[in-house]
């Protein structure tokens, strides 16, 4: 252990009061600590207070500490109640103002003594730097605060909360702007999607309705061909009732020479003599003189219609006889009420209406 000397005492810097609540100042370490300026006492010369276990006393009163192992506990009360006391009589400015006073501790206490500028509160006495410039630089240096930085963002080096949050906005942002371009491309396909339906639907409409107007077509062709082959039939077993004729008159046409008012035939204007066909096979229903018909032959079909044959200069079959298609029966004349040589040609229907005869010779296939 190191020699120490005996420090002299100090007189107190803290008048009788002070004395008695923390015990005199020949048992205090505060009167060498802090010297007597800006206590009321005169200066002072100062000396080097070498402290020996015998010389420091425990601290009596209310701030009496335990005496721990090696002194450390003591050591540091002696520091830290300094300074407590130094800011509470306001002499801080006084106290860092004044040189340094040189402590010799025994080497046991010396040696585990912690450093001064890691005591909480005692740091900024030892140190050049003020407090202001400390607080700015260690401001300047950390982040401005480490709250909500998740641990990803910690393992990635991010420790700016601000820089993290700047980069979550930018993340999100991005995700969003992903999410609505992703939207419109969704409805742009959607749309794409729709108007090649529509396309292809009205593409559809147009063929079926062409697949349906060609089937039309086919059809109408079909029946037209079928009527054609029938009326071709009809045409090979029926035949106009004279040859190298005109026709001058027509059903249903008005005039006075007509006793009922109108015609009720269709006329051939044909020289006398020119040969009259059976139209179609049948038998021979009556043949002679009938008034204003002048000389006529009545042909009856199978189906019962009649076919009248008028104004004949002659006739050359008789009554129960049966002619074929295109056999002759009589010949063109102008007998009866007539003014000219012709064949007035009248059908009449099995319940003895007489209809146009130049409509069901069209029926037959013929065109007169």
């Amino acid at each position: 252990m190191a020699s120490n000397k005996p420090a002299p005492e100090a007189p107190s810097r803290f008048g009788s009061d002070f004395t008695t609540e923390y015990g005199s100042g020949t048992d205090t370490e505060f009167g060498t600590e802090f010297g007597t300026e800006g206590f009321g006492e005169t200066d002072r010369a100062w000396e080097e207070w070498n402290p020996t276990e015998e010389s420091v006393r425990p601290v009596r009163g209310r701030h009496r500490v335990a005496k721990q192992r090696n002194g450390l506990a003591r050591s540091s009360t002696v520091l830290g109640v300094g300074v407590i006391a130094a800011v509470g009589a306001g002499g801080m400015a006084t106290a860092q103002s004044k040189p340094p006073v040189s402590i010799s501790l025994p080497d046991s206490i010396a040696d585990n003594l912690p450093d001064a500028g890691s005591l909480p509160g005692v740091g900024a006495l030892f140190s050049d730097e003020s407090a202001t410039d400390r607080a700015q630089a260690a401001t300047a240096a950390a982040p401005l605060t480490s709250a909500g930085i998740t641990t990803a963002e910690a393992e990635q080096g991010a420790t700016d909360a601000g820089e993290a949050l700047r980069a979550r906005i930018l993340q999100q942002a991005e995700q969003q702007q992903n999410a609505a371009d992703a939207e419109a491309r969704a409805a742009e396909e959607k749309a794409a999607a729709e108007k090649a339906a529509a396309e292809a639907k009205q593409k559809q409409d147009v063929a079926e309705a062409k697949a349906e107007a060609a089937k039309k077509k086919a059809e109408e062709e079909a029946k037209a061909k079928a009527e054609a082959e029938r009326l071709a039939k009809l045409a090979a077993s029926y035949a106009i009732p004279t040859s190298s004729y005109t026709i001058t008159s027509t059903f249903g046409q008005a005039g006075s020479m007509w006793s009922s008012g109108y015609h009720t035939g269709l006329d051939f204007a044909a020289p006398t003599g020119t040969p009259i066909k059976a139209i179609h096979t049948g038998t021979i229903k009556s043949a002679g003189w009938s008034g204003s018909y002048g000389y006529r032959t009545v042909l009856e079909l199978e189906d019962g219609t009649e076919l009248w044959f008028c104004h004949q200069s002659s006739i050359n079959v008789s009554v129960g006889q049966k002619v074929t298609t295109g056999e002759t029966i009589g010949r063109v004349g102008a007998t009866g009420n007539v003014t000219g040589p012709h064949l007035h040609l009248e059908v009449h229907t099995s319940s003895g209406t007489g209809i146009d005869p130049m409509t069901w010779l069209r029926d037959k296939g013929l065109t007169p």
